[in-house]
């Protein structure tokens, strides 16, 4: 019998190893060590300027796991094509070749886009720390002995930054040691691939290692359609929607629709792969993709670089996009290639060859969208909401029209959307410009690299030194500052901005500061304008005025997609043993005064003996009518909270604490009409739930947008929630509350919205029909207003037949366990 002693998550010369992992790690460390021996480029050397680097390749590693089964998928394929007789876009051959039956899901002659639900098998699934801790404890009531597909935990989230990368990651793995341990017994129990604190952010980690075309991946993080960089198929979905892959249970989606990006010019000058998704996200907004798939074409893809590709995939999550994709191209195989995956690419190349990794000639697109690069120019999008889009030509009026002072506090680089090598190599040369004018940053820089790879390779390659001379402090590898893992203590309660590569920027996400201003841009634009201080200035016409008097005005950055001498590994004691095998007799072990995790509890159905309604909702209270803009930041606040994402009771303290009440304008207020009290939202709730009284919350369009956080569905289900009313959802969001066995449903008059208050009772009319399959059941519901006074209004509703067997069953989960016992 293995004895579990759990290994330390120290730094590399502070790391204890225990004794059952001594050989795995010699083993790994003889590899490493016979295979990173690269030529190392002098301190003094030059920095190159070359976009496309001839590279050398990695030591191919072992593929089977990550190679998508591309016979069985071209296949099923033909199945799909005889059954809809049409010409397929590449979304739809990715997606419809994971379909367990096609002719169940696809045949009866109905539209299927945005309408028919999907019966899908994943490949693989990726969770980052923060939000792995919940799946597994989901998983772990599954009562199997191993996942059914691979599966692997990154540990990104819960690492904050404050002082540098050596120190924050030291202290960060002091105080998240109970969670890690818990993570890496699990994962050894059920075989999971385990990152260990500092090994680098999940995506970036998963385009690496993980990453193939036409591959169907899960991932408990809404960026995870990062990967879609490579041309596959990569999901952000909640811990629940996991638990359905990793227990072979099929994963089910309503098939989305699909919107062609049409790219045609060329990138020139300033002007990056960022700029084009922040650019999309002005026209889009923050809605405009939901229920849809985003799929480039045209010549303008072939050029870009497949980090440039995942830059643009990761930010379709703020557009609501399912997901993004491109077809297969040159610049993905000679990635592939660099990064140890040659057996991916040849048999990516054979199955680009069959027609599988592009659209076919002549298929049709919902809507099309027309980009010519040629005309793209620098954007800066904020504050507050990504798709607030201003081109930096007219960027410094629109700070004078607001009011604002034309000045930022700090300039922060990296994160899972612009981490990669050819990122880091473009602003290192705009430091390598100004070092020789003799120029340093005027506001605290930070760079965050991807990866420990990333890490390894930019400081071998002088990257990282040329950065530190002109100022930055490079973070750990991890998210830190992007999902508000930031110690900053010299601007709370102030006004203030700052200018990030990142991808999100709703209020108080950075640094817990509802006042700083968040201004999204590329790299490339917040690395030159840290050397100004101003948000007026524009790098591409505005010159900086020298010591000497003399104006300096940057070049056009220049960087490498691919590093000539490869990549390194860098620290290889950060990485999992691919592929493990499971350890049944390994014990996870959770301590009964633990404040960090917590068993979980299966939730009771709302239908049953006690409920009087039968199979309609039982009588529920109006919590309150939350008004505008509620992410799921607003439901379940990240931040310092992140230390409670294992332990449902202790989260549960921050439920909607920065949202607005729509009755009277107030943060984080709530009323019980009951007793005529008034009182924080989680103590209504708590309230609510004390003298078990279901509820149910009137909320505004694009409720639960952002994050895939499951904890904005599982908290309000944990307090009593049973129904949310909304004017819309965000995708994520509504599967999520479905999975935890709450009912949303939509206003068909969104101007109903405004009828119902809290207090008010409210009674489902319908739900029955649709539970005993009444053809085009619909749902009304009865308002019981506190004077007495009633009305119905009319509401749709999104559930499928499963679905509907989770909300009976009291959660997916529920379900899911009756049907493997």
């Amino acid at each position: 019998m293995i004895i579990f002693r759990p290994t330390r998550h120290l730094p590399k010369g502070d790391r204890e190893i225990s004794p059952v992992r001594k050989k795995i790690t010699y083993v790994v460390l003889s590899v490493f060590s016979a295979t990173t021996m690269l030529p190392r480029i002098s301190r003094g050397a030059p920095f190159l300027r070359r976009s496309f680097a001839t590279q050398i390749s990695q030591v191919v590693k072992d593929c089977s796991s990550i190679t998508p089964p591309y016979a069985a998928l071209l296949q099923k394929l033909d199945h799909v094509r005889k059954v809809l007789d049409r010409p397929l876009t590449l979304a739809e051959k990715i997606l419809y070749s994971h379909i367990i039956d096609p002719e169940a899901s696809l045949s009866g002659g109905g539209r299927i886009r945005g309408e028919a639900y999907l019966q899908l098998q994943p490949e693989r699934v990726a969770m980052q720390d923060a939000s792995a801790q919940m799946a597994l404890l989901q998983f772990m009531s599954a009562g199997l002995a191993q996942t059914a597909v691979p599966s692997s935990i990154h540990c990104d989230h819960l690492i904050q930054a404050a002082e540098g990368a050596e120190s924050d990651l030291k202290r960060s793995i002091v105080t998240n040691q109970e969670v890690f341990d818990f993570l890496e017994s699990a994962a050894r129990k059920y075989g999971i691939e385990f990152w260990r604190p500092g090994s680098g952010i999940i995506h970036q980690i998963v385009l690496e290692n993980y990453a193939a075309p036409g591959m169907l991946m899960l991932g408990t993080d809404s960026h995870t359609p990062n990967a879609g960089g490579l041309g596959m198929f990569a999901i952000g979905v909640g811990g629940a929607d996991a638990v359905d892959a990793m227990t072979g249970t099929p994963w089910e989606l309503k098939a989305p629709n699909v919107i062609g990006i049409h790219l045609t010019g060329k990138l020139n000058g300033w002007a990056t792969t960022k700029d084009l998704i922040l650019y999309l996200a002005g026209k889009l907004t923050v809605r405009g993709g939901t229920g849809s798939i985003l799929e480039y074409f045209g010549t303008g893809v072939e050029e870009q670089s497949c980090t440039g590709l995942a830059t643009i995939a990761n930010m379709g999550a703020e557009v609501g996009a399912t997901t993004s994709t491109f077809p297969y191209s040159s610049n993905m195989h000679a990635y592939l290639q660099a990064t140890g995956r040659s057996p991916v690419a040849a048999a990516a190349d054979v199955a680009a060859a069959k027609g599988f990794l592009s659209a076919d000639k002549g298929a049709e697109y919902d809507d099309v969208i027309e980009i010519n690069l040629s005309e793209l120019e620098p954007t800066v999008n904020g504050p507050f909401t990504p798709d607030l889009a201003t081109p930096i030509s007219q960027f410094g009026k629109f700070v004078q029209q607001q009011g604002w002072k034309d000045e930022f506090s700090a300039a922060l680089i990296g994160s899972c959307t612009n981490s990669s090598y050819e990122d880091m190599t473009k602003v290192a040369d705009l430091a390598r410009q100004a070092k020789e004018a003799g120029l340093t940053t005027k506001v605290p820089f930070l760079c965050t690299p991807g990866s420990e790879q990333i890490r390894a390779t930019i400081e071998r390659d002088n990257v990282t030194s040329t950065l530190e001379s002109v100022g930055a402090v490079v973070l750990a590898n991890a998210c830190g500052p992007c999902i508000g893992q930031w110690r900053r203590t010299d601007k709370k309660g102030k006004e203030n901005a700052i200018l990030t590569s990142f991808n999100r920027n709703f209020k108080s996400r950075n640094d817990g500061n509802s006042q700083t201003m968040n201004f999204l841009a590329s790299p490339t634009i917040v690395t030159a304008m840290a050397f100004s201080g101003k948000l007026s200035f524009n790098p591409q016409t505005d010159s900086l005025n020298l010591p000497s008097g003399k104006p300096f005005k940057f070049a056009p950055p220049s960087g490498q997609d691919l590093p000539s001498a490869g990549f390194t590994q860098g620290d290889r004691t950060y990485y999992p043993e691919p592929s493990p095998k499971p350890e049944p007799e390994m014990e996870i072990v959770i301590k009964s005064d633990s404040q960090r995790l917590e068993l979980l509890e299966p939730f009771s159905s709302h239908f049953g003996p006690s409920n009087s309604r039968g199979l309609e909702l039982p009588s529920l209270k109006v919590l309150l009518r939350v008004r505008g803009k509620c992410t799921t930041d607003h439901i379940s606040a990240a931040g310092p909270w992140l230390k409670y994402k294992g332990h449902l009771t202790n989260i549960s303290e921050n439920l909607l604490i920065t949202a607005i009440n729509d009755e009277g304008g107030e943060m984080n207020v709530a009323f019980d009409r009951d007793n005529n009290t008034t009182g924080t939202i989680p103590e209504i709730a708590k309230q609510f739930k004390a003298r078990e009284q279901p509820w149910a919350l009137i909320v505004d369009d694009n409720y639960g947008e952002g994050s895939a956080r499951e904890h904005a569905a599982l908290q309000p289900r944990f307090y009593g929630c049973a129904m949310i009313l909304a004017r819309s959802f965000a995708r994520i969001h509504e599967t999520n509350l479905k999975k935890q066995g709450v009912l949303p449903l939509w206003f068909v008059d969104k101007a109903d919205y405004s009828k119902i208050g809290s207090g008010d009772v409210l009674e489902t009319i319908g739900l029955a029909d649709a539970f005993e399959g009444k053809p085009n059941a619909s749902i009304k519901v009865k308002v019981t207003k506190l004077d007495g006074v009633t009305f119905e209004i009319p509401t749709r509703h999104t559930m499928s037949v499963d679905q509907l067997k989770w909300l009976r069953a009291g959660s997916a989960l529920n379900h899911i366990r009756s049907t493997k016992i």
